[in-house]
């Protein structure tokens, strides 16, 4: 099969980029970072009819440089290349163009394309997105970058607040017609011994419709032993983070946890159950098709530092018995730098 990659931004743009990183990475005063991630996987599709049982894939290729102007000011762009539609091709995307200013040991703002603080901090207790989205991304109750600005605010040594205002669409998509904002806030506690919490709220207003919402709760622990996240999300008057309708609602949890073995092996598990709301005169819920529950769980490898292979399982069962439920088994690479 024959791949291409069809790129969003002139090739002069990206040849510029590409000669920067180099030519940063070779100063002997470094102030500036190159850095890659690559997601590799093979499975095996156990589903029943499924037309393609086995494949290579390559899920995600990203590019990025961080330049640091001087103690307070910093800047990073990052490439997300991945296949589009068409299974075939890849596309380039920008996914973070971002610049940051630490005000103070206290304050800091970001602004441009800027990473999302959305599920961030799930995601990294999660700690295997090369082998699955955490449940926000995964079931597009938001994006995990956006244009926009964020301001960061220490309240105390354990307590930080975030405020942002965000165009709501994603950093693949531009902003709607209608120009509306999202707007949130979040605040995350770092209790003792391992222990963290966090709360997150944002709005969306939409046209012709009633806002979009989006709340989540999320309690984690970490130690050197392993790790364990339990996380709340819901989704008001939305199909998705992006497309509104007035009533249709979801929400669900996720559980998840990891047990380190050695220095190089660990093991770990998941569970989500995902659901919608019945509308009036319905007897089914409106995404009764996708809503259920998912089991997951595998082993991970760590060969040497940025380099990483997971096998692992997953089932995910309809609510709908009448879909077949999805049977895959994996393993998955992850290599950076």
């Amino acid at each position: 099969m024959r791949y291409k990659i069809i790129f969003k931004m002139k090739k002069t743009l990206f040849v510029l980029f590409i000669v920067f990183s180099i030519k940063g990475f070779s100063q002997d005063n470094l102030v500036g970072k190159p850095s890659f991630k690559v997601f590799w996987n093979f499975k095996n599709d156990f589903t029943k009819d499924v037309e393609k049982n086995t494949a290579f894939e390559l899920k995600r290729v990203y590019l990025g440089y961080s330049y640091k102007f001087d103690d307070k000011i910093s800047g990073k762009i990052t490439y997300d290349i991945g296949s589009n539609s068409s299974g075939s091709a890849y596309t380039a995307y920008v996914k973070v163009a971002q610049l940051d200013w630490k005000v103070s040991s206290k304050i800091k703002f970001s602004l441009g394309l800027i990473g999302n603080k959305q599920f961030k901090g799930q995601e990294n207790l999660w700690g295997y997105r090369y082998v699955y989205k955490s449940f926000q991304d995964e079931y597009k109750f938001g994006a995990s970058a956006d244009l926009g600005f964020n301001s960061e605010f220490k309240l105390n040594s354990k307590l930080t607040m975030n405020v942002f205002f965000l165009n709501g669409e994603g950093y693949k998509n531009v902003q709607d017609n209608d120009g509306n904002i999202r707007q949130g806030i979040s605040f995350f506690y770092d209790l003792p011994k391992g222990f963290e919490t966090r709360i997150y709220f944002d709005s969306h207003n939409a046209k012709d419709a009633s806002a979009i919402t989006n709340s989540s709760f999320f309690f984690g622990y970490k130690a050197d032993e392993g790790r364990l996240g339990l996380e709340y999300n819901t989704l008001g008057n939305a199909r998705n983070y992006k497309s509104s309708a007035d009533g249709y609602n979801r929400d669900g949890f996720s559980i998840y946890g990891s047990k380190k073995l050695s220095n190089n092996y660990e093991l770990f598990a998941r569970y989500d159950q995902i659901s919608s709301n019945i509308l009036s005169g319905e007897s089914n819920a409106w995404n009764y098709n996708n809503d259920g529950s998912l089991l997951m769980f595998g082993a991970q490898y760590q060969a040497v530092k940025g380099v990483k292979f997971n096998l692992n399982y997953r089932l995910f069962n309809h609510d709908n018995s009448v879909i077949n439920n999805k049977s895959i088994l994996s393993l998955n690479a992850e290599f950076k730098i």
